[in-house]
Order: structure tokens, then C-alpha cells, then sequence
């Protein structure tokens, strides 16, 4: 697949879709893109389009129109079905023999909607949630997990790539965002471990910074740890993935759990934290925040 042969559509120029859509701008793609804010969507014309093709729309219908892939990040279930139905949503401007693929965290039961609703129209469909946050989003190294058919994930594979360092096929439909599920269960319970650690440790009264350098050599380090336990400590978490969206992330995932028969003990206990940070006016808070229930007072 190469950049001057396909025409690309971007929906939602969020604080994920704005650097990937980007990324394939400088990649050479032309790109239409479509945010409900439209000074956003102005903003990142101003920002990669002045030298391309790239184009801003004032729908999701127009925007995918001629479009050979038509990528989507927003935020639930609930915003997918805003941009993809109705008059103006992209099926209406979608062609056979295009593919549309979902960047959205969402649940498995929309992912199967929209690949019957594709299907009917002869239309590819993916779910390919992404993990990495923002920061990989800049960088290009996030990971995707992918649902779908093989044929139409080879395809999209190489425009994939301008903005992840790791793409995989998970199986059929679906199972993308079964995949995402695993991961944000991880996630919850490495945080809190880490919360619970860091807290133990500020209380026994340890240098905080020595005993991450120590233990972060050891069976103890992850991500989190290296990248969040310097901000849990100076109590920051103005930045980052929010609780917000780990909450809803979280209750897919529990709610899943129970059609599937799976026990989530621990992230059910996790996402009641959460729900105490959010109490705490936390909600835009970063899933690290996970650590101030401690110092409540």
C-alpha cells in the first residue's frame, strides 16, 4: 500500500487522534479529517496541512467520502455511533471495497454492530484499539491490537505502522477489543500495587527516589514505575490518561467479564478507587492519582 495510492479519513482530532493523524500527514498520506470542534480540526490543518492534500470537513459523511480507509478515535460507544450513522455519519459516505477502522477504546458488542453494518455495504471493518497514551500517540510507538479479517488488516498494516511500534491481528472481530480489556486489567492492578508500595513507603519513612531505583532493577519494575512513580511522589497527576476513561475502560471490561464468566476481583476494587478519586474532583486526574486516596483527609 503505497502513500499515492490511498486517500485516508481521519475522525476525531483528540488528544490520541490529532498526533496519529499527524503522523500519517508526514508520512505523505492525504488525509481528511473531521473533529466536532472544528477550530481543532483548523488548528491541525494549520499545523500539517499547509504543504499537502490534507483537508478539513464539516462531517464525518463528507470527510470519508473517496476515502480508501476511514480510521476513528473518539471516546465510547455512544460517539463511534455519532460518527458512523445517521446522514451524515461515514457509511453514508463510504464505498465498497474501503475499510473502516475503530481506534476507539469501545465495547466487543459495538465492534460486531459495525462489522454487520460495514458488511452490508461490502466494507471492511477492524476494531484496533491502541495502548501507549499520549505520550506514544506523539512518538509513534504505540501498540495496536487488532480484530478482524487478515486480507483487510494486511492492507491497512502499513498506514498502522506510521504510528505504532507494535501491530497485531488478535483474531476476528472483536477480540481487539478483547485485547484492550486484558490491558487495562493489567494496568489497574500494577497502579495500585504501586500506589500501595509508594504509600508504605513514604509511611516507614524511605527515601521514595532510592527505593525506585533499587526495586525498579528488579522483579518489581514495569512501565508504570518507570514513568509515573516521580510524578505519584511530587503529587502531580494534571496530565496523563484519565480517570475518567479508565472507568469506562474498566466497565466494559467488568461488564464483559460477566458474559464471559470471568472473575475481576481486583479490578472491580480498583475501579471503586477510582470512583473515590473521582468524588475527590479527580476525574481528569491521571490513573496514577491512585495514590492520593492515601493522604485524604
Amino acid at each position: 500500500m503505497s502513500t499515492d495510492q490511498k486517500t485516508l479519513a481521519f475522525i476525531g482530532l483528540g488528544v490520541m487522534g490529532y498526533p496519529m493523524a499527524g503522523h500519517l500527514a508526514k508520512s505523505g498520506y492525504e488525509i481528511k479529517v473531521f473533529n466536532r470542534t472544528a477550530s481543532v480540526a483548523q488548528k491541525w490543518i494549520d499545523e500539517f496541512g499547509p504543504s499537502s492534500n490534507c483537508s478539513m470537513h464539516e462531517s464525518p459523511k463528507l470527510a470519508a467520502q473517496e476515502a480508501d480507509v476511514v480510521l476513528m478515535c473518539v471516546g465510547n460507544d455512544d460517539d463511534v455511533r455519532s460518527v458512523v450513522y445517521g446522514d451524515m455519519g461515514v457509511l453514508g459516505g463510504m464505498e465498497g471495497e474501503a475499510i473502516l477502522v475503530d481506534h476507539t477504546t469501545a465495547s466487543q458488542q459495538l465492534a460486531l454492530e459495525l462489522a454487520g453494518q460495514c458488511a452490508a455495504k461490502e466494507i471492511g471493518f477492524l476494531d484496533a484499539p491502541v495502548s501507549g497514551g499520549q505520550a506514544g500517540a506523539e512518538s509513534g510507538a504505540l501498540t495496536v491490537m487488532v480484530g478482524g479479517a487478515q486480507e483487510d488488516y494486511q492492507k491497512i498494516n502499513p498506514i498502522l505502522n506510521t504510528y505504532a511500534k507494535k501491530t497485531e491481528l488478535m483474531g476476528e472481530v472483536g477480540c481487539g477489543q478483547l485485547t484492550k480489556m486484558v490491558n487495562q486489567i493489567c494496568i489497574a492492578g500494577i497502579l495500585e500495587g504501586l500506589a500501595e508500595g509508594l504509600h508504605f513507603g513514604q509511611q516507614a519513612g524511605l527515601d521514595i527516589k532510592k527505593v525506585v531505583e533499587v526495586i525498579s532493577q528488579g522483579a518489581a519494575q514495569s512501565w508504570q514505575m518507570d514513568n509515573r512513580s516521580k510524578t505519584m511522589a511530587a503529587d502531580e497527576y494534571e496530565f496523563g490518561f484519565a480517570v475518567d476513561w479508565m472507568r469506562k475502560d474498566l466497565s466494559i471490561a467488568i461488564s464483559t467479564a460477566r458474559e464471559v464468566g470471568a472473575s475481576l476481583p481486583m479490578a472491580s476494587l480498583v475501579d471503586q478507587f477510582y470512583a473515590d478519586i473521582q468524588k475527590m474532583g479527580g476525574g481528569r486526574w491521571d490513573t496514577s492519582s491512585l495514590l492520593r486516596r492515601f493522604s485524604r483527609g
